[in-house]
């Protein structure tokens, strides 16, 4: 069988996939209009978040057999025009999940001790201790938004810090010994700290806006390593002013093109996003929570296996 890879991925999907038979066609520079004229020839694909597989990109792949994601996301798949033409597809939410729980962290830590305005304070030539003191995650109440792979491992980074961590989930019975399931209003009522881990579906755009903001009862720390679309930032924005939000962690925003590449694809950059890179009460990374250098074979490794298990 032939599969063609749309992206580049770590060198080990093509090895694995060559050693199970498949022959292996590199498609990262071509056209869609190229891509499309030789649909027809193959059996898999294999993408991560550049195209959006739909109808179009699918009705030319008479023979395909299977889409493996090399990610977590499924946002840019038409999933009923798949199931119409009985493809298999194949995602890696497990090969990321331990990186994503470990960035989540991270963020976490660094906003609520206030690294980034003690470390801009230094450099700018000030020893002031007094206006950089932090606060201590043990004793808190974390809330987790979506308790799937990522949500799960971040709970469990966190079980030694002598937190309560609560989740919501649209699932029934997901919580764990890391984390209790509960309702939305008690998820609102007793967080202090809220960490996104969800797929962007039409329950999740613009979650997080000045109603939810409105809704918690105590000052809280907002994380998002999930999608840019569960936060409406100017509603964001406004929360951090107003002290509601007490710093942000971000890996994504709303403002990134769909294949995560940039956010600084217009002339003019919006007025909250300019808020966002210049507060010292918030942090921003370039979607790379999931993108460590072991997640990375992870992904591809886990592609591999499900190929495997589908086939063989």
């Amino acid at each position: 069988m032939k599969v063609l890879h749309l992206e580049q991925n770590h060198p080990s999907l093509i090895h694995g996939l060559k050693a199970l038979g498949f022959q292996n066609d590199l498609a990262y520079s071509d056209t869609v209009d190229e891509i499309l004229a030789k649909m027809d020839q193959y059996d898999g694909l294999i993408i991560r978040s550049k195209y959006p597989i739909n109808e179009a990109f699918l009705t030319p792949a008479k023979k395909l057999k299977f889409i493996g994601r090399v990610g977590a996301g499924l946002e840019n798949i038409d999933l009923k025009a798949l199931e119409s033409r009985n493809i298999n597809l194949i995602n890696a939410p497990e090969g990321n999940r331990n990186a994503v729980g470990e960035h989540a962290l991270a963020m976490l830590l660094s906003l609520m001790n206030r690294l980034k305005a003690g470390h801009a304070s230094i450099q700018s030539g000030q020893w002031n201790r007094e206006d950089h003191r932090g606060w201590e995650l043990s004793g808190r109440t974390v809330g987790i938004i979506g308790y799937g792979n990522t949500g799960k491992s971040f709970a469990k980074r966190i079980s030694g810090f002598d937190v309560i961590t609560l989740c919501y989930d649209i699932l029934d019975n997901v919580g764990d010994q890391y984390a209790q399931q509960v309702d939305w209003e008690t998820l609102q009522n007793k967080s202090e700290i809220i960490s996104l881990h969800i797929p962007e579906t039409d329950l999740t755009r613009g979650m997080i806006d000045k109603k939810f903001i409105a809704g918690m009862s105590h000052p809280f720390w907002l994380l998002n390593t999930a999608r840019g679309s569960a936060v409406i930032t100017e509603d964001l924005v406004a929360g951090l002013q107003s002290q509601k939000i007490m710093g942000a962690g971000l890996d994504v925003l709303e403002y990134e093109t769909l294949s995560f590449s940039s956010i600084f694809n217009r002339d003019e950059l919006p007025q909250a996003l300019l808020y966002l890179m210049e507060a010292d009460h918030v942090l921003l990374s370039p979607h790379v929570a999931g993108w460590t250098r072991e997640s990375h074979v992870k992904l591809a490794n886990t592609i591999i296996e499900k190929v495997k298990k589908l086939f063989f």
